[in-house]
């Protein structure tokens, strides 16, 4: 009989602690996922060409998506260096650059939700991290 009990016990426990599981998770707001991933060299010469690529993507509904790269040397201020085309999913941007100075340069991608192909005020959905390039 104690084995009966305790089996039922363990039962509605486990019913329980699912159903509190399926409520949290229905209270959970859904959100857009998205996500910006940049890819450049750690390192590269004075005078010498290196790539840097970027992805993004949102889920967003009703958004066309452009994915711009930004760099910046030292304390200065991100300035854009190249921009994908609007597309619906999938954005993708390649740079190609070169440095004349020895130093670091920093780079990041952006990626834009925009209401149509002339959005003039287009809406930031995600930053990627930034990629430092060493330039000896």
């Amino acid at each position: 009989m104690n084995g009966t009990k305790r089996a039922r016990g363990v039962r509605a426990a486990v019913i329980g602690a699912l159903g509190l599981a399926s409520v949290t998770l229905a209270a959970v707001p859904a959100f857009a996922k998205g996500d910006v991933e940049i890819t450049a060299p750690r390192t590269a010469h004075v005078g010498k060409a290196f790539t840097i690529k970027a992805d993004g993507d949102d889920d967003s509904a009703g958004f066309l998506h452009q994915l711009c790269l930004q760099e910046r040397s030292g304390k200065q201020a991100w300035h854009q260096e190249t921009c994908s085309a609007a597309v619906e999913e999938g954005a993708r941007v390649t740079a190609h650059g070169s440095a004349a100075h020895r130093g670091d340069l920093q780079f990041r991608a952006v990626l834009y939700g925009l209401k149509n192909k002339h959005d003039h005020h287009p809406t930031r959905l995600h930053t990627s991290t930034v990629a430092t390039v060493h330039i000896r």
